[in-house]
C-alpha cells in the first residue's frame, strides 16, 4: 500500500510592491505560504527589520539596484530566529539570532525561509534594534574609517549629516578608536538638544552649516586638520567640510541627500592634494562576501553591541501589521529625519 507525503507549510504576511511608486501608494500585506525548510535551507522568525532610506529610494524606482521581477517583498535588513532547519544544516542551533549575511533578500516579512549562507548568526545579548541595522549602517561607517586613509588616536574627521545612522555609528567608533570627529548638522528647532545627543554619543564638536563657515577651531589648534571627510549631503555642505581637510586629506562621499553635484575648489586638488572617492556598502560587500576583513568587522562590531559600547541609532519602533497607519510617517520621511523606523515583527511571546 501506497501513502503520500505532505509537506507543512506556515502562513506568513510579507510587504509586496507590483510596481514602483510612493510607498504607501505601492505596498500591500500580502498573505503567502511557506514550505518546511530542507537541506540547507531554514525558517526565521523576524523579529525587527529597518525601514532604511534606500529601500524606500528601491521602491520609487530612484535607486540603482532594483529587484530582477515584481512584485518582490521589500526590505534588506532584519534580525531574526532560527525556527526550524533542514537536515544539511550546520553551525547554527534552534532559536539562535540571526541578521542578513546579503542584500535583497526582502526582509518585510513575518517569516524568511533562506539558505544557511544567507544569514550570520550575533549573540543573543546583542540588542534586537541595534542587530536589526548592523550589516548596513555601522559597517558604512567602519570601512570608510579604515579603508581610505590611515587615521591614528588623535587624528580628526570631518563629516556631515552627522546626525543620521552612519553619521551616528561614525561618532561611536571614533570614540572607541581615539579619533576626533566633528560632525555638521542643518539648523533646526531641536538643535541644542541634537548637538547633546550627538556629544554623548562620542561626537568631539557638532556644528551647523553656518557656523562651520565661521568656526576657528582648526585655526587656533583646538582641533587638528582634519584627515578624512565623509559627505552623504552633496552641494555646498560637501564643498565647505573638503575646505577644511589637511594637506593630502581625503573625502569619501557615500550619499546625495541634497540631490545636488559635488563642487570641488581647484585649489584643493592642485595645492592641497587632496583626494575623492565614492563608497557604497553593497558593492564593498559583494567583493568581500566572506574575506577575513569583513568577517572581522562584523565579529568586532557584535562584540561592541554587546558589550553596549556601540548603540542603535536612534530609532522608533513600528508595529508592522499596523504598516499603514503607524508607518506613514516612516514610509514618508525616512530619508528626511535622524531617526531610524524599524518593524516590529516580534509576537509578543517572542520577545
Amino acid at each position: 500500500m501506497l501513502f503520500k507525503t505532505y509537506s507543512r507549510f506556515i502562513k506568513t504576511l510579507s510587504l509586496k510592491f507590483t510596481s514602483n511608486g510612493e510607498p504607501l501608494e505601492v505596498l500591500e500585506m500580502v498573505e503567502e505560504e511557506l514550505p518546511e525548510p530542507k537541506d540547507s535551507q531554514v525558517l526565521i522568525k523576524v523579529l525587527m527589520a529597518p525601514i532604511n532610506p534606500s529601500y524606500i529610494n528601491i521602491i520609487q524606482g530612484r535607486y540603482p539596484l532594483q529587484p530582477a521581477k515584481l512584485p518582490d517583498t521589500a526590505g534588506n535588513e532584519f534580525v531574526g530566529k532560527i525556527v526550524q532547519m533542514g537536515e544539511k544544516v550546520q553551525n547554527f542551533v534552534l532559536k539562535e539570532h540571526v541578521v542578513a549575511f546579503e542584500s535583497g533578500l526582502g526582509t518585510w516579512s513575518k517569516y524568511l525561509l533562506l539558505d544557511c549562507k544567507q544569514i550570520y548568526a550575533i549573540p543573543f545579548e546583542v540588542p534586537l534594534p541595534a542587530a536589526a541595522t548592523l550589516t548596513i549602517n555601522p559597517c558604512t561607517a567602519f570601512r570608510m574609517l579604515k579603508d581610505f586613509i590611515k587615521l591614528q588616536p588623535g587624528d580628526c574627521i570631518i563629516q556631515n549629516g552627522a546626525n543620521s545612522a552612519v553619521g551616528q555609528a561614525v561618532h561611536q567608533l571614533c570614540k572607541i578608536w581615539g579619533i576626533k570627529s566633528m560632525g555638521v548638522v542643518r539648523d533646526r528647532p531641536e538643535l541644542i538638544k541634537l548637538k547633546q545627543d550627538l556629544l554623548r554619543l562620542g561626537a568631539t564638536e557638532i556644528l551647523t552649516d553656518e557656523e562651520l563657515s565661521k568656526t576657528q577651531l582648526f585655526k587656533s589648534d583646538c582641533l587638528p586638520k582634519p584627515r578624512l571627510a565623509l559627505n552623504c549631503v552633496g552641494g555646498e555642505s560637501a564643498t565647505n567640510i573638503a575646505k577644511h581637510l589637511d594637506y593630502q586629506g581625503v573625502m569619501v562621499t557615500y550619499g546625495g541627500m541634497s540631490r545636488k553635484p559635488l563642487t570641488l575648489a581647484t585649489g584643493s586638488l592642485i595645492f592641497k592634494k587632496h583626494s575623492f572617492h565614492g563608497f557604497w556598502i553593497t558593492e564593498w560587500v559583494k567583493k568581500n562576501y566572506t574575506s577575513p576583513e569583513r568577517s572581522y568587522m562584523l565579529r568586532n562590531l557584535t562584540q561592541l553591541m554587546q558589550r553596549n559600547e556601540f548603540l542603535a541609532p536612534n530609532h522608533e519602533l513600528i508595529p508592522f501589521e499596523q504598516y499603514k497607519k503607524f508607518g506613514e510617517q516612516a514610509l514618508r520621511l525616512a530619508n528626511k529625519t535622524n531617526k531610524k523606523f524599524i518593524f516590529d515583527i516580534a509576537d509578543k511571546e517572542c520577545n
